[in-house]
């Protein structure tokens, strides 16, 4: 049953995920968007801390944790988004439904094995500044599309407290962003169109380690790293005057002033994440978590400004989980997981002198499926980025998110007496 299930989820997701908007955020202009990917529902609900390996439970952060699988595992999630954006003197809010990940894992003996389809950023805004000043022209800014991942990898366990393993992600997306530019009480005006053609490649080392420190006391700790790795930008900008059909802003194209091609290969950042933490295994677990990235090199043709600059990415990371009954047999309430996490991120994005910073906290359940080891995940986010500061957005957003983790044997010989 479980197959049947991957495969039509598959077949879904590779549709949805080109169609969906994965955001609403002015910030998405920048770079390749909006960052969407922060790891499997388990992970983000205790704001991303990923230091545990886990037997039933996917992670798709770290790929030593394939290594720990005990049974087949499937995992599917989405994200029902709030968002309420504000200005010095304005105010709007937005909503969306996402899906965030797919994901098999593969226990192999001492390996295991994981491969999947992730949308790693999205692009989506529409920005109007209307004018009834006839000398100042009215503007319209939008932007649609972002990055997909495909990945597949393997974890070894090298002994029964250490293990390895590695990943390689195959990128592509695209993004298109139009602008137009028109003096009011007049149909003509100008467009600019840009579409870039995005795709690459990027590897993922890791390791989880774990070592006991009392009988019911556990310490584990965890590294990924990621090298920077080139995204290859196929770009083409047209140009051309308009006439504007209907307050809409569709247009009809009356002539086309320039055609541009160009190729520009962007620089993903190389990612190290390094994190810590105790618990007795199975059970509970507090730890903390630090991620750096390098500033890299994702400026396109057709969003570079004096005006905004980057660096370092730095995310701090505090989370754990408690289950107060591990055992099957025990009562439904004693099995559910409880999880919690707390997040500051400087995201990397500074405009007018301003550093973007996100903050936030989560919360999570996992729900056990009566009579197997799958589970239901449900995660609750709470957070703002940005500021009003220099003529910026605030974004206060919440996030309700669902997961399936479903667990299944494969490969079993069927015996016959």
């Amino acid at each position: 049953m479980i197959k049947k299930i991957i495969i039509s989820a598959c077949l879904l997701f590779s549709i949805l995920s080109y169609s969906q908007d994965g955001t609403s955020s002015p910030y998405s202009y920048y770079g390749i968007g909006d960052l969407r990917f922060k790891g499997a529902l388990e992970n983000r609900s205790m704001a991303g801390l990923s230091v545990a390996p886990d037997s039933i439970h996917i992670n798709l952060d770290n790929p030593a944790g394939y290594a720990n699988l005990k049974l087949t595992t499937y995992t599917i999630g989405g994200s029902q988004n709030t968002t309420k954006q504000k200005t010095n003197n304005q105010n709007a809010s937005t909503q969306r439904i996402t899906l965030d990940y797919l994901a098999v894992g593969l226990p192999i003996g001492k390996f295991g094995a994981g491969f999947g389809l992730i949308p790693y950023s999205s692009v989506g805004y529409k920005i109007e500044s209307i004018s009834s000043d006839p000398t100042i022209n009215s503007k319209r800014f939008n932007g649609t599309g972002g990055l997909n991942k495909v990945f597949l990898g393997l974890g070894y366990k090298l002994r029964p407290n250490l293990s390895i393993g590695a990943d390689a992600h195959y990128n592509f997306g695209g993004i298109e962003t139009i602008n137009l530019e028109f003096k009011p009480l007049v149909a003509m005006g100008s467009r600019e169109m840009n579409v870039a053609y995005l795709s690459g490649v990027n590897f993922n080392i890791g390791m989880m380690y774990q070592s006991k420190i009392k009988e019911k006391l556990t310490f584990f700790s965890s590294m990924n790293f990621s090298p920077e790795s080139i995204l290859r930008s196929t770009n083409t900008r047209n140009i051309a005057t308009v006439n504007l059909l209907n307050s809409n802003f569709d247009v009809q194209v009356m002539d086309e002033l320039e055609n541009l091609e160009s190729v520009r290969n962007l620089r993903l950042p190389s990612k190290l994440a390094i994190g810590s933490g105790i618990g007795e295994t199975g059970k509970w677990l507090l730890g903390a978590e630090i991620t750096l990235k390098n500033k890299g090199s994702l400026v396109n043709n057709y969003n570079d400004f004096d005006n905004v600059g980057y660096e370092r990415f730095t995310k701090y990371t505090i989370g754990g989980f408690y289950k107060p009954n591990s055992k099957l047999f025990s009562s439904y309430f004693e099995r559910i997981i409880y999880r919690a996490g707390l997040k500051y991120e400087k995201t990397g994005l500074i405009i007018n002198a301003q550093s973007i910073i996100d903050t936030g906290f989560t919360l999570g359940l996992g729900l056990p499926i009566t009579g197997t080891f799958s589970n239901i995940n449900i995660g609750f986010e709470l957070g703002r980025r940005g500021t009003t500061k220099a003529n910026l957005v605030q974004e206060d957003y919440a996030n309700l998110s669902i997961s399936f983790s479903l667990n299944d044997k494969w490969f079993v010989k069927t015996k016959y007496n």
